[in-house]
């Protein structure tokens, strides 16, 4: 197998853009022991069935690699909310990842390509059909390098990408700092485990503009800016 780089990644600020339906679980947000995650989720689904489904699969993540605290949502509803009827650049769905972007615009465009993908194959009607927020946090790791491999970076094409994901992951790798596609100049990390980045805060919270076959606005509803999508 060919020897992948190693660089460490230090922003003081990255940026991952979510949907705004999603809520804070109380389970992560406590001061509960991350070891008692599966006795307390078990007793709340007594008398709420559908815990379970908010929680997700908490054996996605090892106990050791769980975060907890205010804001630990953010950090572990991706891995345990996985699906392989969503699989990503790095993952075949199997397992979670924690995608970030460089700054706000590499988030959006990243966020607007898959966003694009789900509105096209379910033929929305044009309109301000959808809201994110934004959790910023920093990076400070390090990270398997893909800058140049071009056969992980393809556009549409993740079948390579996903292999190699699974493979690093296994290796014990933190995650994967490569080139954004959808953003010119930007970067992108997707980590491996929710440990490997700090717990972020929210910033804005954006509206996405869909005219039928594209996203053509953003808005950031703080301020009532709107920006053209080219």
């Amino acid at each position: 197998m060919m020897k992948v780089p190693v660089r460490r990644v230090i922003w003081s600020r990255s940026v991952r853009i979510i949907r705004s339906i999603y809520p804070p679980i109380d389970l992560f947000e406590d001061i509960a022991d991350p070891a008692d995650w599966e006795a307390l989720a078990s007793a709340e689904a007594k008398f709420n069935p559908r815990i379970r489904d908010s929680i997700g699969d908490l054996a996605k993540v090892p106990l050791a690699r769980r975060v907890t605290g205010p804001g630990a949502s953010w950090v572990m509803a991706p891995f345990v909310h996985c699906s392989p009827l969503r699989p990503g650049r790095f993952t075949d769905g199997t397992f979670g990842l924690y995608y970030a972007g460089d700054s706000t615009e590499v988030a959006i465009a990243e966020t607007i390509h898959h966003h694009t993908r789900t509105m096209l194959a379910t033929a929305e009607a044009p309109g301000w059909t959808s809201q994110f927020r934004g959790l910023i946090g920093s990076v400070d790791a390090d990270f398997d390098d893909v800058m140049g491999r071009d056969d992980l970076l393809h556009p549409d094409n993740y079948a390579a990408s996903q292999v190699f994901g699974g493979e690093r992951r296994a290796a014990g790798s933190n995650g994967i700092v490569w080139p954004s596609v959808r953003f010119a100049g930007g970067n992108c990390i997707a980590a491996f485990w929710p440990d490997v980045v700090p717990i972020p805060t929210q910033e804005a919270h954006f509206a996405y503009h869909w005219n039928g076959s594209a996203v053509d606005y953003v808005k950031r509803l703080d301020t009532g800016e709107i920006k053209s999508v080219h």
